[in-house]
């Protein structure tokens, strides 16, 4: 990356909290790619999974519509959930995805071409496109399904079933060319550390010469976190086999605890929404990566 090139960033996890990073992302990046994983077996995405045998499209989904022209109405239309009949609980996006999914006969294009619709600026890439199921360790015993890994408590370490799935060449390349590799935030467990729960990924991650900044909730969470500080946090991810260059924390959310990484201390959370605030990250990251 030459001193007047935007960076390449490529950040992984799930759910909202990815969706935040790569709204941030977006506003200093040149190129910007997400990888998302794809082991929900709840709700729309767990029914189109099911009926359909494609990787779960909500998460995917979620990420378009943040990379995607803010407002738009094929950004809104995405997000609509139908209230009653045959389609009651399914994201208008999911469906999308699923039909051109089957039209293009490529998960991978019906992304691509998803992401023309909602104007998305970068693109969004599922963790593997095998069906995967999630697998704890818990107090519990072997817990499998994202919903039940949810609400297991105590976990100790996640995996995926089969336990090497393929991961897409668009995302193995998209990490070996990066600047900079973002992880987080999200739930640990079944967001965060399921997409890097893919060994191709956690490996090209390992590999690569970006540095990897983990981004820390703003809290813990009943069921996966409970009593998890920063420190905690960063010891999962150590422990299933990643360790950060730098790790960004809000000082007025989690306690820190002791941490054994390289560590940034700033206000990033949305006092609003109570998620975290794209701007401030924005910020933060692109200093980062400067």
């Amino acid at each position: 990356m030459t001193s007047a090139a935007r960076p390449r960033v490529v950040a992984l996890g799930g759910g909202h909290g990815l969706a935040a990073t790569l709204v941030a992302a977006r506003r200093y990046a040149g190129d910007v790619t997400g990888i998302v994983s794809v082991a929900d077996d709840g709700g729309s995405s767990g029914r189109l999974r099911e009926a359909l045998g494609i990787p779960a499209p909500g998460d995917l989904r979620r990420c378009l519509v943040a990379l995607g022209e803010p407002g738009s109405v094929w950004g809104r239309a995405f997000e609509h959930r139908f209230e009653a009949g045959e389609l009651r609980g399914h994201a208008l996006g999911n469906v999308v995805i699923a039909g051109l999914a089957a039209t293009t006969g490529s998960f991978i294009d019906a992304l691509v071409e998803a992401g023309r619709l909602v104007g998305a600026t970068g693109r969004v890439l599922p963790a593997t496109l095998d069906p995967v199921v999630l697998k704890a360790q818990s107090r519990r015993g072997d817990v499998e399904g994202q919903v039940a890994v949810a609400a297991a408590g105590d976990i100790s370490c996640v995996s995926v079933v089969p336990a090497d799935p393929p991961a897409p060449s668009e995302a193995l390349d998209a990490i070996a060319e990066a600047d900079q590799i973002l992880l987080g935030p999200g739930s640990l467990f079944t967001s965060v550390l399921a997409v890097v729960a893919v060994p191709e990924l956690r490996a090209a991650i390992r590999q690569a010469r970006a540095p990897l900044t983990y981004i820390c909730n703003l809290r813990d969470q009943d069921g996966e976190t409970t009593g998890f500080d920063v420190a905690a946090h960063v010891a999962a991810v150590i422990a299933h086999g990643l360790t950060p260059d730098t790790v960004v924390y809000d000082p007025d959310a989690l306690p820190v605890g002791r941490l054994q990484v390289r560590s940034i201390a700033a206000s990033v959370a949305d006092a609003g929404t109570g998620g975290h605030d794209p701007g401030r990250l924005a910020v933060v990251l692109a200093d980062l990566v400067g």
